[in-house]
């Protein structure tokens, strides 16, 4: 028992699944402990139940795919132009564009989608920037520090090769952190899954989880507004747990 509460000890993998378990357990019992009488803030079980029926009614597949397509496309094309960003940083004459990309993560939605709105008037393209332009921000950061994180010794290793600097910059950089960028990927992909949720309930017209969780408020449907947050959670752990997978998949000796 003391292996428990003892800082830093290794533990087996069975007792870590018999503690997770253990503590889903305790979630639930206070969960329909905490919600039994006549007044409770949160929603009871049969509630949110009946949340998830009503969901699923409502064309609630249609709109989780809604949702993923507006993520995959948002987090494919900021990734696209993070990495323009990040690997013209080591040269000199655009390293203040990508620095200046970086300070960009600090404004709010609320200002840029007024701008967005005036020269996209389609409700979906203007998700879609709107996600990008905010994603963007954020994969740059990190992207640069990935770069700003490499040792001088893969550096003079590659001139040791003959390399020239553009080689130098492909080989250390580009292939040579292609396990790192998945990653970053993955790190940033509960910013994306949060934003857009955020976004699809400012832009409603092209439907989403957003869209569902606004109505649900609106009308305070709080078995309906749980529920959607528990299937955002797990749509965005699969997600989490299938880009951490790719990348063990694709590049099994990565170091992180």
């Amino acid at each position: 028992m003391m292996q428990l509460i003892t800082p830093f000890q290794t533990i087996s993998k069975s007792k870590k699944t018999i503690i997770l378990v253990a503590w889903i357990v305790l979630l639930l019992v206070l969960w329909f402990v905490g919600t039994s009488g006549e007044k409770h803030l949160f929603p009871n079980p049969q509630q949110v139940f009946k949340g998830f029926s009503e969901l699923y009614n409502e064309g609630l597949v249609v709109h989780i795919f809604n949702s993923l397509k507006l993520c995959f496309l948002s987090i494919f094309l900021a990734t696209t132009i993070a990495l323009l960003f990040a690997y013209s940083w080591p040269i000199p004459l655009l390293k203040p564009v990508s620095e200046f990309v970086t300070k960009f993560r600090f404004l709010p939605f609320t200002g840029l989608s007024f701008y967005v709105a005036m020269v996209i008037h389609d409700a979906r393209n203007m998700q879609i920037w709107i996600m990008v332009i905010f994603l963007t921000t954020f994969l740059t950061t990190s992207l640069i520090a990935v770069v700003k994180d490499i040792p001088q010794e893969e550096f003079d290793h590659a001139k040791t090769l003959k390399c020239n600097r553009f080689e130098v910059l492909w080989q250390v950089i580009v292939l040579g952190r292609l396990d790192y960028v998945i990653d970053v990927i993955r790190q940033n992909l509960a910013i994306t899954w949060m934003m857009l949720v955020t976004v699809e309930s400012i832009v409603v017209a092209s439907g989403g989880l957003g869209f569902l969780i606004k109505n649900s408020d609106k009308f305070m449907n709080h078995g309906r507004i749980i529920a959607l947050q528990i299937i955002i959670l797990l749509i965005g752990l699969s997600l989490d747990w299938f880009i951490n997978f790719l990348r063990r998949a694709l590049f099994r000796y990565s170091k992180i």
